[in-house]
Parts: structure tokens; sequence; C-alpha cells
């Protein structure tokens, strides 16, 4: 009798719990430059959710890339991040890029790169690649593809 009130109860549970229901990923914005020096260059974007789920998770950067003017220059970190359960919610995502590698990406050699650079003041930057959320043995990668030009201020 103990036994089949355990059963029931943990049925009742993992029923209860509506894991059917994928997060929603809205969108990825406010890419901005933090810091600006002489030899780095640090980004921070952040990923808007929606989990309708009774239950969180967690998600997690998967080899999500930078693409400066056409170049690949970075990857994207984030510390694995909680997801509260039936709620909206904002990740952030930052990446360290080398002021050299962004200067490959202009065609026209590393002098007038840097040149070109500094007078325009803005550069094109493209977020690539994958966000992975899991909850017990559910899975599902969100695909991110977002291109923004943005103002480097000297």
């Amino acid at each position: 009798m103990k036994n089949s009130l355990y059963f029931i109860l943990s049925l009742l549970l993992f029923t209860s719990c509506s894991l059917t229901k994928q997060p929603v990923f809205v969108k990825i914005d406010n890419v901005k430059v933090m810091h600006f020096s002489s030899d780095t260059l640090r980004l921070k974007a952040v990923a808007f959710f929606e989990n309708p789920n009774n239950v969180g998770g967690k998600i997690s950067t998967d080899e999500m890339k930078v693409i400066v003017n056409g170049v690949e220059v970075a990857e994207v970190f984030s510390d694995e991040f909680r997801v509260p359960a039936k709620n909206t919610f904002q990740i952030p995502l930052y990446a360290n890029i080398l002021t050299k590698d962004i200067l490959k990406g202009f065609k026209t050699g590393l002098l007038s790169g840097l040149v070109n650079a500094v007078l325009a003041k803005k550069i094109t930057i493209r977020i690539i690649g994958n966000l992975q959320y899991d909850v017990y043995a559910f899975k599902k990668e969100f695909l991110v593809d977002k291109t923004e030009e943005i103002k480097i201020k000297l």
C-alpha cells in the first residue's frame, strides 16, 4: 500500500510538470562595446528568452562565434545560466576580441584597416552559433545569428 502511494505521488509530480513546451528564444539585442583598449575589445550582448515550463533548467553557450567584418575573431562565452520556471529571462553573453584580429577584416591591409576603423569608428559584428537548453533528459538548441553595426568610442 505504501509503495503504491509513493508511485501515484511520483506519477502525479512528473505529469504535472510541463516539459513538453519548449522555451522560446526571443532575440539577441543590446550588442555593445563594454571596454575598448589598444589591444582588446570587450563586447557584451543579451539573449532574451521566455520559459512557459513549470520547471527550470540551464542554458549554456555552444560554439558561438563572433565575426567582425567577415573574419572570425573570438568565441562568445557566458556562465552557465539557471533558467527560472514560468518566467521571461535574459542571459548576458561576452566576447573578448583582440584589436589586431579586427584589423584583419579590412582587405586593404593592416595600416589602412587601422585608419578606416579609427575614422569610421564603427564595425560590423555578427554573432553566430547555438545556445543549448538542458533540463533532465530534454535538450534543445537555439540557433543564433545576429548582425549589428556598432560604434567604437575612442
